[in-house]
C-alpha cells in the first residue's frame, strides 16, 4: 500500500475540477444566454457572428435613413402641393382678367393679388428647410435632366458639303438622335431628300426622319431635290445618364455597406425658375386681355413643371418604401442566422450544467472515499 501518493485521490481530484469547470461555463452561457461569449467558446462562430452583427446594425440603420428621407421627401412634396395651390389660383385670377368685362382698374386688383401670390411661391421655394437644409431653392438639384440642343442649317446654292456646327458645344458632343426635317420655304411642303451619315451611305429621308449614330459632327452630304432658299432644320436630343454634384445633391445611405446609397434631386422651385416672373422683380402681367391670355400658358407650365417635381418625388417615395421592406426583410433573415450561432439553446444547456452537477457532486463524494482510503494503513501498525 502506498501513502505519499494518493492515486485514486489525485484521479478524483482532476474529474472534479472538470466537471466543475464545465458547470461554470454551463452557468456563464444560462446567465448572458450566449452561447459564445468569448473568442474561446467558439473562435471561427465569433469572427462569423461579428461580421453579421455589424451587417444587422447597418440595415437597421439604413432602415432608419430611408425613413428619414421620406420624411425629407414629405417635406418638401408638402411644399410643392401649397405651390400648385398658388399656381391654380393664379390661373383662376388670368381666366378672370382674359375676359373684357373686367375694366383696366380691375385687373390692376387682381395683379395685385398675382404680385402677392408670386411673392409667396419664392417665399416657400427659399424657406422650406428640413434638418436646416434647404430643399426648393436649387441648392438639392444634383441631378440634372436630358440636355436638349438644336442648331439651324439653312440650305445655299451649294449643297454638296452642309455641315452643321452647334453653337453650344454640348448639342453635338455625344452620340444622340438626330431629327432632321427639310421644308420648301415657298410652299411650306416638306419633301424628300437624300443624306449621307458617318454611319451609312444614304439614308431616304421622309417628312421627318430619326437618325441615331453621330458623333461630334455632322455632315449633311449628297443632298438630292433641294432648291434654293429651302431650309433644313436639324433638332439634336441628347440623352445623359443622371449627373450627381456631391455639393448639390443629397445622397440617401440605403444599405449596410459603402457605396448602397440612392441619389434624390430637387430642382429650383422659384418663381423666375417656373417662369412666373420676369426677371428678377416683376411677375407676369395680366393688366390686358392679351396679357392674362398668354398668362394662362405660362402658368400652365409653371403647374406642370411642379407637378413633374411632385411626381419624382413620389417615385422616389415609393422606392424608400419598398427598400424599407427589404432592409427589414434582410435584417430579420441575419438575426436568425446569427442567433443560431451567437445564442445558447437554454433547454440544451440547462440539461448539461444538471449533468455537470451530479457529476461534481459525485466527485466530491469519491474524493472524500479516496482521501479516506489510505488511513487503512494504520491497521497494519496496531
Amino acid at each position: 500500500m502506498i501513502i505519499n501518493n494518493n492515486i485514486p485521490a489525485l484521479n478524483t481530484y482532476r474529474q472534479l475540477g472538470i466537471n466543475q469547470n464545465s458547470m461554470q461555463k454551463s452557468m456563464e452561457k444560462l446567465s448572458s444566454g450566449l452561447r459564445i461569449n468569448k473568442a474561446g467558446d467558439d473562435a471561427a462562430g465569433l469572427a462569423i457572428s461579428e461580421k453579421m452583427r455589424g451587417q444587422i446594425r447597418g440595415l437597421d440603420q439604413a432602415s432608419r435613413n430611408a425613413s428619414d428621407g421620406i420624411s425629407l421627401i414629405q417635406t418638401a412634396e408638402g411644399a410643392l402641393d401649397e405651390t400648385h395651390n398658388i399656381l391654380q389660383r393664379m390661373r383662376e385670377l388670368s381666366v378672370q382678367s382674359s375676359n373684357d368685362t373686367n375694366t383696366a382698374s380691375d385687373r390692376a386688383e387682381i395683379q395685385k393679388e398675382i404680385d402677392q401670390l408670386t411673392d409667396e411661391i419664392d417665399r416657400i421655394a427659399n424657406t422650406t428647410e428640413f434638418n436646416t437644409q434647404k430643399l426648393l431653392d436649387g441648392s438639392k438639384a444634383g441631378l440634372q435632366d436630358e440636355i436638349n440642343g438644336k442648331v439651324n442649317v439653312e440650305n445655299n446654292s451649294s449643297i454638296s458639303n452642309l455641315t452643321a456646327a452647334a453653337a453650344d458645344a454640348k448639342a453635338l458632343d455625344k452620340t444622340g438622335t438626330i431629327i432632321i426635317t427639310r421644308t420648301d420655304s415657298a410652299d411650306g411642303d416638306q419633301n424628300d431628300f437624300e443624306i449621307g451619315d458617318p454611319n451609312s451611305t444614304g439614308v431616304s429621308l421622309t417628312d421627318t426622319t430619326t437618325l441615331t449614330g453621330f458623333g461630334s459632327d455632322l455632315t449633311l452630304s449628297d443632298l438630292t431635290g433641294m432648291k434654293v432658299g429651302e431650309s433644313i432644320t436639324i433638332s439634336v436630343s441628347k440623352y445623359e445618364a443622371a449627373q450627381t454634384d456631391a455639393s448639390k445633391s443629397l445622397t440617401a445611405q440605403i444599405g449596410a455597406n459603402s457605396g448602397q446609397t440612392i441619389d434624390i434631386g430637387i430642382d429650383n422651385m422659384n418663381a423666375s425658375n417656373l417662369g412666373v416672373r420676369n426677371g428678377d422683380s416683376s411677375s407676369i402681367n395680366i393688366e390686358s386681355a392679351e396679357k392674362a391670355t398668354a398668362a394662362i400658358t405660362t402658368i400652365n407650365n409653371a403647374i406642370e413643371k411642379v407637378s413633374s417635381q411632385r411626381s419624382n418625388l413620389g417615385s422616389v417615395q415609393n422606392r424608400l418604401e419598398h427598400t424599407i421592406s427589404n432592409l427589414d426583410n434582410s435584417s430579420e433573415n441575419l438575426s436568425a442566422a446569427e442567433s443560431r450561432i451567437r445564442d445558447v439553446d437554454m433547454a440544451e444547456e440547462m440539461m448539461e450544467m444538471t449533468r455537470a452537477n451530479i457529476l461534481s457532486q459525485a466527485s466530491q463524494s469519491m474524493l472524500a472515499q479516496a482521501n479516506s482510503a489510505p488511513q487503512s494503513v494504520l491497521q497494519l501498525l496496531g
